[in-house]
């Protein structure tokens, strides 16, 4: 004998459907309208994805807002770097940068520069002189950076990798429009005096009054941004004297 369904009490149906109806208007509620709301996004969702992309860009957006390095000294300049602590018009972010009888010593700094605190006009020429105490060579300088960040202008290796090449690369040492020699080497000890210049699009390098490399660059680095000197290296030894800077 089939058994008799149960009849709903009075008011059950009817309190179930109010309690979904409100849970359906609740989720309405904190779904955004327009675009995103179609996607059924809700505002929980978007404050993640947004917490999400700040933390990414944070470094970016820090960067925007910290403003331009620094500025100590003018050029002309010049330093022998005869004193015993590098002083005030200098600037680095990680390396054990010191001087050791009146040379500046970079011990395998890991691409932490030694800023010069000073804004450099669009043409300019820069001299000074460079050892490596290393076979790998890896004389490193850049030029145009902004006063705080490795590879944020023109970066200039001498023998590096291994004492392999030479470049000039602009923003990334290793881009594909980076410039090459592979001819010349560096010689474990010996003192050379090298001469970067720019005028107009073009960044030139010499090492002991020979050209070793030419840039020619269409959207030249320069202004705001892009008007820092700095000694560099990466793993070697190198050390660095008689700084002298002047506009061409």
């Amino acid at each position: 004998m089939e058994m008799e369904r149960e009849a709903p009490q009075a008011g059950q149906s009817d309190a179930g459907s109010a309690e979904e109806a409100a849970s359906l208007a609740e989720m309405e509620e904190e779904r955004l309208p327009g675009f995103l709301g179609r996607l059924g996004l809700r505002r929980m969702q978007i404050w993640g994805l947004f917490i999400v992309v700040l933390a990414v860009q944070a470094p970016f957006i820090h960067r925007a807002l910290r403003g331009q390095a620094e500025i100590a000294t003018y050029v002309p300049f010049s330093d022998e770097f005869e004193r015993e602590t590098i002083g005030p018009n200098y600037d680095a972010k990680g390396g054990h940068w010191h001087i050791e009888k009146g040379i500046v010593h970079s011990p395998g700094v890991k691409n932490n520069p030694l800023w010069l605190k000073a804004s450099l006009p669009a043409n300019v020429e820069v001299e000074f002189d460079a050892r490596s105490e290393s076979i790998d060579g890896d004389i490193k300088v850049e030029i145009f950076g902004n006063g705080r960040d490795h590879a944020s202008g023109y970066i200039l290796v001498f023998g590096g990798w291994s004492n392999t090449i030479s470049i000039i690369a602009r923003l990334d040492e290793h881009g594909r429009d980076r410039i090459e020699n592979r001819e010349r080497k560096v010689e474990k000890g010996r003192t050379y005096r090298f001469r970067i210049e720019r005028v107009g699009t073009v960044l030139k390098w010499f090492v002991d009054g020979e050209l070793l490399l030419a840039f020619d660059d269409p959207q030249p680095l320069y202004g705001k941004g892009h008007d820092r000197f700095g000694f560099s290296s990466w793993d070697s030894d190198i050390y660095f004297d008689n700084l002298s800077l002047r506009a061409l």
